[in-house]
């Protein structure tokens, strides 16, 4: 009757084939409730698969149903994929390399712009200066006919 005892208790502490497939000793010791830090940590391969039962279906056109862990209080849900993640981040790269090449092709066209506009203005300045000299001597000119003019007619009265 021991025999059977010890034989059972035994047989209760070998581990199920998902048990030694996980190769962990803490497996075998967490409470009903209670997961091991090596399960928590645990990432399932990036099938897709969520969880409860999936059935995949092979070549042959058998169909196998896969057994995966259900989330409980404890554990975190998972979030993205690691090829999600590195996808995401380059998508981001990518966008960020157009955007910076779009934005320094605005700034070379802004400068040429710029530099197509300055030069514009220093022509007009340059113009607007000569006709400013011009109308100058043309004044100077015409206040000389002008005082001339003025001092003719006085002696003309006399």
């Amino acid at each position: 009757m021991q025999e059977q005892a010890t034989s059972s208790i035994a047989a209760s502490s070998i581990p199920s084939s998902s048990e030694r497939s996980s190769s962990s000793a803490l497996h075998l010791e967490h409470k009903e409730g209670m997961e091991s830090d090596d399960e928590i940590r645990r990432v399932p391969e990036i099938g897709g698969e969520a969880t409860g039962t999936t059935s995949a279906s092979g070549r042959d056109g058998s169909s196998a149903t896969l057994q995966v862990q259900p989330l409980t209080g404890t554990q975190k849900k998972r979030g993205r994929s690691p090829a999600d993640k590195e996808n995401k981040r380059l998508k981001r790269l990518l966008r960020n390399r157009v955007s910076a090449q779009q934005a320094r092709e605005r700034k070379k066209a802004y400068l040429i712009d710029l530099e197509a506009r300055v030069k514009e203005l220093e022509t007009k300045n340059a113009e607007l200066e000569e006709r400013l000299s011009t109308l100058q001597n043309e004044n100077q000119m015409l206040r000389h006919i002008l005082k001339n003019t003025t001092a003719g007619a006085q002696e003309g009265r006399k």
